[in-house]
Order: C-alpha cells, then sequence, then structure tokens
C-alpha cells in the first residue's frame, strides 16, 4: 500500500497553505467499530458515531480490509439496490468486479476508483475476481456514499472508471507528503473524479516525522479518516492511528503529521482526507436508499419490489 505512488515526490506539482491560513481545529476524534459487509468482508465503519452536521454531505465511509485473504476466502456483495446517492468505490490493493442491472461496471484495482452514481435506482453487485478467489491475495480498499440533492436525487444512473494513473498528484514543499487528488479540487489542482456534489477527496501518504499543512476550502467541512498508521492532527497535534476519524472545524488550512515511528507493518501514515459543501436539507436513510422523506423512502422500496429499479442479468442464473 497504495498502489499508485512516485519515487521522488520533488518533482510533482507543489501545495501548502499560506502563512495566513486559518488553522481548522480538532472537534473529535472517534474510533471506528469494526463489522462485517455483504458476503462477510471485514469493514471499519470509519463514521461511526460522529453527528451527521460533521458528514454533511458525507452519508457513511467503510474500510474495507486490510485483509489477506486465503484461496477460496475472498467475499463480495450480493445484488442489491441503491438510490438517491453516489457510491465511490476506491481500491488500494487487490481488485474487485462491479456490475448493475443497466449494463455498467466493470473491474477496479490498485488504485483504481468507481464512481456510481445511483440516481433514480439500480441493482448492484460487487465480487471479487475469480482469480483472487482461487488463489487468495491481499484485499484493501474504501467506500464512500455522496449524498445526492434533492434536485439530482432522480437523475439518470451513470459510472465513471477512474483509473489510478488518471489521480492528480501533488506534493508538500519538502516531499514528505504525496498526495492522490481523487475528486475535487485541492489548491486549484483537479482530481478526476466529477461530482455533482462539491467535495474533494484526497488520499494522503505522509512519511515519518514529515508534516503537511494543506488549503482547505472554508465552505467546505473537514474529514481525516487514518488508513494505516500513527500520526496526529490539527495544530494542536491530536494524536491519531488506524482506524480514527478526526472532525476539523472552521478554518482555512488543515493539518496531518506523521509519527517518527510508525507501526511494523505500514512504513508511512495513510490518510484519506474529505471535504464537502454540505447540503442542507432533511435526510431519510434505510439500508441503501438515501432520500429526502419517509414517503420517498416508501416508494423507493416499493419500486425495488416491483422491479422498477431493474432486473438481475440473466447470466447470473435469474
Amino acid at each position: 500500500m497504495p498502489a499508485v505512488t512516485v519515487e521522488n515526490p520533488l518533482t510533482l506539482p507543489k501545495v501548502a497553505a499560506p502563512a495566513d491560513a486559518v488553522a481548522r481545529p480538532v472537534l473529535t476524534v472517534t474510533t471506528a467499530p469494526s463489522g462485517f459487509e455483504g458476503e462477510g468482508f471485514p469493514v471499519r465503519r470509519a463514521f461511526a458515531g460522529i453527528n451527521y452536521r460533521h458528514l454533511d454531505p458525507f452519508i457513511m465511509m467503510d474500510q474495507m480490509g486490510e485483509v489477506e485473504y486465503a484461496a477460496g476466502e475472498p467475499k463480495g456483495t450480493p445484488w442489491h439496490p441503491h438510490r438517491g446517492f453516489e457510491t465511490v468505490t476506491y481500491i488500494i490493493d487487490g481488485s474487485f468486479i462491479h456490475q448493475d442491472s443497466h449494463g455498467g461496471g466493470g473491474a477496479i484495482e490498485n488504485g483504481d476508483t468507481q464512481w456510481m452514481t445511483a440516481g433514480s435506482g439500480l441493482l448492484h453487485i460487487e465480487t471479487p475476481p475469480e482469480a483472487l478467489v482461487m488463489s487468495g491475495g491481499l484485499f484493501h480498499g474504501l467506500q464512500l456514499w455522496v449524498n445526492l440533492p434533492k434536485a439530482d436525487k432522480m437523475m439518470a444512473p451513470r459510472y465513471q472508471d477512474i483509473r489510478g494513473g488518471q489521480v492528480q498528484l501533488l506534493a508538500s514543499p519538502d516531499g514528505g507528503a504525496l498526495l492522490r487528488v481523487i475528486a475535487g479540487e485541492l489548491d486549484g489542482h483537479e482530481g478526476p473524479g466529477i461530482t455533482h456534489t462539491p467535495i474533494t477527496m484526497v488520499h494522503a501518504t505522509v512519511r515519518p516525522g514529515a508534516e503537511v499543512t494543506l488549503p482547505w476550502r472554508e465552505d467546505f467541512n473537514g474529514l481525516a479518516y487514518v488508513l494505516a498508521g500513527r500520526g496526529s492532527v490539527g495544530a494542536e497535534r491530536r494524536p491519531v492511528h488506524t482506524g480514527q476519524t478526526a472532525v476539523f472545524g472552521k478554518g482555512s488550512s488543515l493539518t496531518v503529521r506523521a509519527d517518527e515511528a510508525q507501526d511494523g507493518n505500514t512504513p508511512d501514515l495513510e490518510v484519506v482526507l474529505l471535504g464537502g459543501r454540505p447540503i442542507r436539507e432533511p435526510m431519510a436513510h434505510y439500508g441503501p436508499f438515501v432520500m429526502n422523506t419517509q414517503d420517498e423512502l416508501k416508494q423507493a422500496f416499493e419500486d425495488f419490489q416491483a422491479g422498477r429499479l431493474g432486473k438481475v442479468p440473466a447470466v447470473h442464473g435469474m
């Protein structure tokens, strides 16, 4: 980990917050509980216990793995519906295959991202490729759910396949941090992901002892989730470690620092930084549907049961 990197970050464009930037304070640090998703693959629930007012427009995020599967162990999800939001699946190690009832999907692996706008609704499945099931191997990724505003909830579904080589690579001025902009923009540098709800998604690798202070849009919230390693966040250096999420308060910059000594299984601090413009609309969320009202949730279930969100392709025996 991670799959997309460079030998010398000093060759990349540099990003740093201006001297007069207002540092965002750290409001909370929470630890993600562990659980299982789909057919039984292990996840950490990154946003569990965080008040939604700090998350909006994000709904949930699962860290999938990191797990070293034996042969025959890799698992996925069965066919399931979605409506009213977007799923962002970022595969750091290993591979996953997506398919939906509209004919979309494909394979993503080793730094790729698949951005699925469920919109008005579809059926969807995520499975490990046969080769991974047969041989076993390392699997590690993230799935983020991003809300859609009411005006876009019933838009036509679509996919974006973002290859690892398409992400915008940046660095801190001293080269101590490598920044992968997956979606949105950071200091004017655009990532490849096209978003309906304005957000920024960055995967940062921070070398031991290094610190990075990034400019951050004042109209966005700020979240930092630790994929691996140990470090601190904010000017106050609040300690964080693997599986923890930091929520930042208001300001125009955020700071992440890696401890000098890291865990034995990871050489660097690996952090996902998220920011988005809050939608500030009522949200009704149950299972695979994210709508604005209970009546809309009820309609989504009725449409699913009536087959109006699509049919499972016959190739899967249904």
